[in-house]
């Protein structure tokens, strides 16, 4: 059993993420906009089922998740056969991204792919771009090298992709670098880069999430050339009422079976994974593989409790307050998602890491406070110019384009290490919060205003990954200037030490 210290540390990071928004919600419902009594409970009733999913969810992936992708990348550098590195990576990429909540929520809100086509594309396109990973490692190319050459095909190819995939490829990117998939991805990279001796190595182990993003958005683009839409509707916009308490308990009741089935088909790959692997090469004792299993049956449960949270009382309130929002004062939809999104990034657990990680990396040069100030000030501004997005409908590209050119433009100038920080950053901002609440939202408002729901409200997820990557860098800037000033100081007073020591010789 897990330690309960723990357990209620990671309770307490789930309340902090979630409760800044529910609190929002409230006031906005209890005091601006109306919405049904039901609807609302349905809210609360989810947001605690969140809560608890989220922290049990985080619990069980760091026991299990991290555990299989570091022993993983160990067992298989040990045996330095290329082959089969490049075949287990591409396998296990497609296994955990297949897990990841944020994309079957996502999946399940796209209404012209088929859930299950989507989910698939993506886990290929994580896939791919692992063996890319793996091989960049491997053989010490710079990451700054593989992300220009990356984007350089991704916006060529976004020329003449179908307007309705693109967005949707964009926030593919954005999720799949979630609470499954990074912990485990990162793990993977650690073991694979020990099999180098060199200095760099530690470093090149970071970049994995950057570039395993990158694969999901090609692979949709690729999708839109060749897959003929569906007709249907937005999941989260079929807004269920509930005549009285026990219709609503029993809509929850429901949708438990339901998920749990799904969650039991998506774990499945990666369980008989690691219980073939286990037979064949891990051979662990039995207390560790105990703590790996008890950490798996943890992200299950977790995860029916989140996605159950989610689709039936979480993501609807979300698009019917962007609705009725959008219906009565359009112009607040801009303000409102900014307050939302800082409040989302700040409350993020991940982001005090990473805010961390960078001032440890600085030397103090870059405080975590000024890290967090600058990444709620990027997320705000992302929040809002997606809804600018939903009130004009302009493209995706007109933001991207010149995000990531200017993204990539810096990595030529900033230390190597925030680049590859910056770029895995993306999926600590895109958390769980993004997919299940602001892109709902987006969606509602996008509806009211009688826009384009697949190119004007999708999309929103990418916006909040790429600003990371600008943010940090320039936090990278921040610290090459101050360091040098800080030597140039150090130099002057070195001289000047110096020369007092000659006068005194000469004296004497």
């Amino acid at each position: 059993m897990p330690n309960k210290t723990i357990l209620r540390e990671k309770l307490k990071e789930s309340v902090s993420s979630v409760l800044p928004i529910a609190l929002i919600v409230a006031v906005l419902c209890l005091g601006f906009v109306p919405v049904t009594t039901d609807l609302m409970l349905a809210f609360l009733l989810g947001t605690i089922l969140l809560i608890v999913g989220m922290g049990l969810f985080t619990l069980g992936a760091e026991a299990s998740m991290t555990q299989i992708g570091s022993l993983t990348g160990a067992r298989i550098t040990k045996s330095r056969r290329l082959s089969l590195i490049l075949i287990i990576s591409f396998v296990l990429g497609i296994a955990i991204t297949v897990a990841e909540p944020d994309l079957t929520v996502l999946a399940s809100n796209v209404p012209h792919i088929n859930t299950t086509v989507l989910i698939i594309t993506v886990s290929v396109g994580v896939g791919l771009f692992l063996v890319i990973c793996m091989l960049r490692i491997l053989f010490a190319v710079q990451l700054r090298w593989v992300l220009l050459g990356s984007y350089i095909v991704v916006f060529a190819l976004a020329v003449f992709s179908d307007a309705d995939f693109l967005s949707v490829a964009f926030d593919s990117g954005g999720v799949t670098t979630g609470p499954m998939t990074v912990p485990f991805i990162m793990a993977l990279g650690v073991g694979v880069a020990s099999i180098r001796s060199d200095k760099n190595a530690e470093a090149d182990s970071f970049g994995l999430v950057a570039l395993c993003s990158i694969g999901p958005i090609l692979a949709v683009m690729i999708l839109g050339f060749v897959y003929e839409m569906e007709d249907g509707t937005v999941a989260s916009s079929v807004i269920h009422s509930y005549a009285d308490t026990v219709e609503l308990g029993g809509g929850y009741l429901r949708a438990i079976p339901h998920y749990m089935g799904e969650v039991a088909s998506a774990l499945a790959p990666i369980v008989a994974f690691f219980l073939l692997f286990q037979i064949i090469s891990l051979r662990l004792r039995k207390l560790p593989f105990l703590r790996i299993v008890i950490g798996l049956v943890y992200t299950y449960v977790g995860l029916v409790l989140f996605l159950v949270g989610v689709n039936v009382g979480f993501s609807s309130l979300g698009t019917i307050l962007g609705q009725k929002l959008a219906e009565s004062t359009a112009w607040l939809l801009v303000p409102v998602a900014m307050v939302m999104g800082w409040f989302i990034i700040s409350a993020e657990p991940a982001v005090h890491v990473l805010n961390k990680q960078v001032e440890e990396i600085s030397a103090g040069a870059v405080s975590e406070r000024a890290m967090g100030l600058s990444l709620s000030i990027a997320i705000a501004l992302a929040t809002g110019l997606a809804m600018v997005r939903v009130l004009t409908g302009i493209s995706i590209l007109w933001f991207t384009v010149p995000g990531y050119a200017l993204a990539l433009g810096m990595s030529f100038f900033v230390p190597p290490i925030f680049t590859a920080i910056a770029f895995d950053s993306g999926g600590v901002a895109s958390g769980p919060m993004t997919a299940t609440f602001m892109l709902p939202f987006a969606m509602g408002a996008c509806e009211a205003v009688g826009g384009n729901v697949l190119t004007d409200a999708f999309g929103l997820v990418s916006l909040v990954a790429m600003m990371p990557l600008i943010t940090v860098q320039v936090m990278g800037a921040v610290y090459l200037v101050r360091s040098k000033r800080s030597r140039e100081a150090v130099d002057v007073t070195q001289l000047a030490d110096n020369e007092i020591i000659e006068l005194w010789e000469v004296a004497s």
